[in-house]
């Protein structure tokens, strides 16, 4: 087992990249993110927040990873989905792995040959820039290609496995979500619930707590990303809890949204829009559809239903990153396929600068959506003070 899968799970992920590598005309991939470097490896590690050492996964065509890494990451990374392991000691104030990097892509890649490197939207070279120009300069007449849709096209679809590890993240963020009545009932101000909840996740078996946002204010909030601040809860809010908890290296992200007290009926209204927009979007969703298509439902859904729907996306990708491709905008026109992971968050206002977001997650399978986090229920829960 490697990250607790079997190895044919890696063996798997690696061939359906050779496939897109050989029809976009690549050589190698150099992969450098977190997400992409535990795909591949099953390198889990939360020594990433350390951003004092580059870290390389080089993927040549028809073979294994072969990893050029601190070696300090050695250890860990021979438990992984590879036996080729590259190693220097860094930080090195002068050659932070650059000569390490440029031989092995020397060997990996023809003089004249490619080497593809994700470089489109949720794509970053995590690695100095200046390392990086030294790096291209030692590749001579090798090109450098965009992998982004090489490396998306297979990452977007998730394995059985990978599905089930998403499912038991949503099942202990819904324990947690169960015990927000009592926090709140304990000390009823946003920042001590924050935290709170955060502690619930952690008891509950979560790794660790990537995001969390929360926000409270009467009739909703306006804010959806900012942190907890010391405001205490009162009559009439409405407290919304947002997490991005994580489990064996995948991530759950979806909401719940609690009236302290009774709602008003503006709450009410809004709240319903939601639930049965999102209702009548989990019956539409089918593979086949376009992410502008899931857009269009959900904000149809809610106009139809006399809300005002939010800005910005209303739903995106999710796995072992907190969002990941589609989004669900207008202008997105990625085709969902069987075996996509997604949110839906559709947003609507219920008075100018106050809105209410509702999210779950799914995965599309051939026959429709099947939802991975529990369901809300139809009315949102009250919370009396």
């Amino acid at each position: 087992m490697i990250a607790g899968f079997p190895r044919a799970e890696f063996e798997r992920r690696c061939s359906a990249l050779h496939g897109h590598m050989h029809a976009d005309g690549i050589d190698a991939l150099l992969l450098t993110t977190p997400a992409d470097i535990f795909y591949v490896t099953g390198f889990l590690t939360r020594f990433w927040e350390s951003p004092a050492r580059p870290w390389f996964v080089i993927l040549p065509a028809g073979k294994g990873p072969r990893t050029v890494i601190p070696s300090i990451g050695a250890p860990l990374m021979a438990e992984g989905f590879t036996d080729d392991i590259l190693t220097w000691d860094a930080p090195h104030p002068t050659d932070d792995g650059v000569s390490l990097l440029s031989e092995a892509l020397r060997a990996a890649v023809p003089a004249a040959g490619t080497l593809g490197l994700p470089m489109g939207l949720e794509t970053h070279l995590r690695m100095p820039l200046a390392d990086w120009g030294r790096v291209t300069q030692s590749l001579g007449a090798r090109r450098i290609i965009d992998a982004t849709h090489t490396v998306e096209r297979v990452r977007e679809i998730k394995s059985d496995g990978e599905i089930a590890r998403i499912k038991a993240t949503c099942a202990l963020a819904a324990k947690a979500f169960a015990q927000v009545p009592d926090l709140v009932r304990a000390a009823p101000r946003l920042d001590a619930v924050a935290r709170g909840y955060q502690a619930a996740l952690l008891h509950s078996g979560a790794d660790w707590v990537s995001y969390l946002a929360s926000a409270a204010g009467p009739e909703g909030y306006g804010d959806i990303i900012a942190p907890a601040g010391p405001q205490p809860l009162r009559s009439g809010d409405v407290l919304m809890l947002d997490t991005g908890a994580v489990k064996d290296g995948y991530f759950c992200d979806f909401d719940r949204n609690f009236a302290i007290d009774p709602p008003s009926a503006c709450v009410e209204r809004t709240h319903k829009a939601l639930f049965e927009a999102t209702d009548e979007a989990l019956a539409a969703l089918q593979p086949g559809l376009r992410a502008c298509d899931v857009h269009r439902i959900l904000a149809e859904g809610l106009v139809a239903r006399g809300a005002q729907p939010g800005g910005g996306r209303l739903g995106h990708g999710l796995g072992i990153t907190l969002t990941e491709w589609p989004s669900f905008t207008p202008l997105d026109q990625t085709e969902l396929r069987a075996g996509m992971v997604l949110t839906l968050e559709p947003s609507a206002q219920t008075r100018p600068g106050k809105l209410l977001v509702h999210e779950e997650n799914i995965v599309l399978r051939a026959d429709g959506a099947e939802l991975l986090s529990p369901r809300a229920a139809p009315e949102m829960e009250v919370i009396p003070l």
